[in-house]
């Protein structure tokens, strides 16, 4: 009777709990069976409602006060959420619209140095509106807050998951109203439809959960070949 190296055991019971279920319909998802009856998006599917953009510290906007070339200019927000204008000095743009900057500064013209002031605000690039992706993703580190920004976009932006992530334990960490919160979300239950892919906001922390089972696992295939050694041997 031949002998089963215990290594080839352990692998083939992890590489077989690996093993997934069939998609099935849910309330989040219909399964269409045949791929090729699967239909166009409709034209509202292919945009989604937008975001409000906040202006933050350190972001570059453009201000333009139309027929007062003087007024207008490309602007960076200090430290403390400042920008300087003339005539009406500092105006406080943390956390403000570019709509809302744009009739601040429509106000404080108004009357007394611009008659019907028209003022456009846009933001050229933001460094205040990011994620910190953290843990298990290929290239942790700060990356923009899109539009649309959403938690498997935001995975996608840090390059993917590791080899040791664990997809089931992925926290998305948020302050809301002053309240620290956390929300643990599965990676694979949200590719396969099971529930919606998860809005990402600015200052949001993702941190993705390291999984010992696949360090053990590389382990042991990494192990195996010297394991199996010794059987190959006895079985010559």
């Amino acid at each position: 009777m031949r002998k089963i190296c215990p290594a080839l055991l352990v692998i083939g019971a992890l590489t077989g709990c690996a093993h997934q279920q069939p998609l099935v319909s849910t309330g989040q998802l219909t399964v269409i069976q045949d791929s090729a009856a699967l239909p166009p998006p409709e034209r509202p599917d292919l945009t989604a409602a937008d975001r409000q953009s906040l202006i933050g510290p350190l972001d570059t906007i453009q201000i333009d006060v139309f027929n007062v070339p003087d007024l207008s200019r490309e602007v960076q927000v200090d430290a403390g959420g400042q920008v300087a204008m003339p005539l009406i000095g500092t105006i406080d743009a943390r956390g403000r619209t570019a709509r809302e900057l744009s009739q601040t500064i429509e106000s404080a013209l108004r009357g007394r140095y611009v008659r019907n002031p028209d003022v456009t605000v846009n933001i050229k690039s933001s460094v205040s509106q990011v994620v910190t992706m953290d843990g298990q993703v290929t290239e942790p580190g700060l990356y923009p807050v899109t539009n649309q920004m959403t938690l498997l976009r935001a995975i996608a932006s840090a390059k993917g998951l590791s080899e040791f992530a664990k997809q089931e334990e992925v926290v998305i960490l948020r302050t809301v109203n002053g309240r620290k919160m956390a929300g643990l979300y599965n990676i694979d239950a949200i590719r396969r439809g099971a529930y919606a892919d998860p809005a990402i906001y600015a200052n949001d922390i993702v941190v993705v959960g390291d999984s010992p089972a696949r360090r053990r696992f590389r382990d042991i295939v990494s192990l195996a070949p010297l394991l199996a050694a010794p059987l190959i041997a006895v079985l010559n």
